[in-house]
């Protein structure tokens, strides 16, 4: 089309993943995952929140009276960790672009702070209303 730049032909070396197929594909892409967590782990704020996990996990199926409530806890929990790590990422691409001042650079990086904040208060709500709802009135 005129106008259109040339589309330039997928290079197979460019990502090798694109490539794989079945089992091979699901293998190679939960490497990659756990990569991603062991990259996350390295982070101070990721660590403090898989520990408070490990501990809040594990009483949400304590304090939850129906399999419901425990999904609530236990998903806010996990929602906090998956939030985290989306803004640790989304932190590593805008340094990775250079360490100069930018207003877009910092407007990404404060909606990923905004979301992390919002995750955390989503599951300090509804843990306090649980508790609450056990142990209150």
């Amino acid at each position: 089309m005129p106008g259109m730049p040339e589309q330039v032909p997928f290079s197979a070396t460019a990502n090798p993943q694109k490539n794989r197929r079945g089992l091979n594909r699901v293998w190679h892409a939960a490497g990659y995952s756990l990569a991603g967590l062991r990259a996350g782990w390295r982070e101070t704020a990721f660590r403090q929140e898989a520990l408070a996990s490990m501990v809040l996990v594990p009483a949400a199926f304590w304090l939850g009276n129906s399999w419901i409530e425990t999904v609530l806890l236990a998903g806010t929990v996990m929602l906090v960790l998956i939030v985290e790590l989306l803004n640790t990422g989304i932190e590593a691409a805008i340094d990775r672009i250079g360490p100069e001042w930018h207003d877009l650079s910092k407007r990404a990086k404060d909606m990923g702070s905004a979301a992390v904040l919002l995750s955390l208060l989503l599951c300090a709500g509804t843990w306090t209303l649980a508790l609450v709802h056990r142990f209150g009135a």
